[in-house]
């Protein structure tokens, strides 16, 4: 009989443990299910930092003070020609040039601020006409590289380094400045090429009055056109690039105007929509 109940002694150990090391088997499988969660943590906020919540606008939504606001107008393609109120704007293309620093006297002279629209290859050797441009208030704006009258066939690429290659010559030389408005070479106009300007911050501006100064008319008939033609809101294009002329014509055209209307700079770009029409 002691062997027997050795035998039921040794049989009851083995059962407990066996069921003893079971409950430790099963002790492992629910650890991951406590862990998973902290885990997760971590991963679930990383990835929702940089993801913009459908609440917070974007910036071309809703522009920040110091965004640039793009507005639109009633001119070939959506570019603006006309200033938004009774007042004249006076812009100037295709330089800096060698008339440039005259144009810029005679604003001076007259207490007017106008608005450049300036070619980038031109810039480096001409810093200080810019930098002068910057110091006495007047608005810049990009008139492209290299005056590509062709440049809406260009591809948006293309076009985007070219506009991208004038802001960064124009800021090489005055650091820190503002470029809000862009005018296609030869008004050469296209949905694609406003909408790559917009894209880099600039409005596009046409214009309502051209004496066509550019094509050496002469010196009445520059005077003529812009006097005669000129109304409340209106944007005149002249060419600082175009050779005396202008230059001599702006002599007549400066006191007339600044008799019969308010003359303006184009507005810094972060009130554009407010102004510009």
């Amino acid at each position: 009989m002691p062997l027997r109940r050795i035998a039921v002694l040794g049989l009851t150990i083995l059962i407990l443990t066996l069921t003893l090391g079971g409950s430790r088997g099963n002790s492992g499988p629910p650890a991951p299910a406590v862990a998973a969660p902290v885990a997760a943590v971590p991963v679930v906020a990383e990835h929702r930092e940089p993801t913009v919540q459908p609440s917070v606008p974007s910036p071309m939504a809703s522009p920040s003070a110091s965004s640039p606001v793009i507005a639109t107008g009633d001119g070939p393609a959506g570019t603006v020609r006309k200033t938004g109120s009774d007042a004249v704007a006076l812009t100037f293309d295709d330089g800096p040039w060698d008339d440039t620093p005259a144009v810029l006297d005679l604003l001076a002279q007259h207490r007017v601020k106008a608005t450049f629209c300036m070619v980038g290859r031109q810039v480096a050797a001409r810093a200080e006409m810019v930098r002068r441009m910057v110091a006495e208030g007047h608005t810049l704006c990009n008139h492209s590289w290299s005056h590509d009258e062709m440049l809406r066939t260009r591809t948006p690429d293309q076009i985007r380094s070219d506009m991208q290659r004038t802001n960064d010559a124009i800021r090489a030389v005055a650091p820190g400045a503002v470029i809000g408005y862009f005018r296609a070479p030869g008004g050469n106009w296209s949905p694609g090429i406003v909408s790559i300007a917009a894209g880099l911050g600039m409005t596009s501006i046409s214009w309502t009055v051209d004496p066509r100064d550019w094509s050496g008319p002469g010196v009445q008939s520059i005077v003529n056109t812009v006097l005669t033609k000129t109304r409340p809101g209106g944007i005149v294009l002249l060419h600082d690039g175009a050779g005396p002329q202008t230059v001599a014509a702006l002599r007549t055209i400066l006191p007339d105007l600044a008799g019969r209307f308010t003359l303006i700079a184009l507005p810094a770009p972060t009130s554009v929509a407010q102004t510009l029409r």
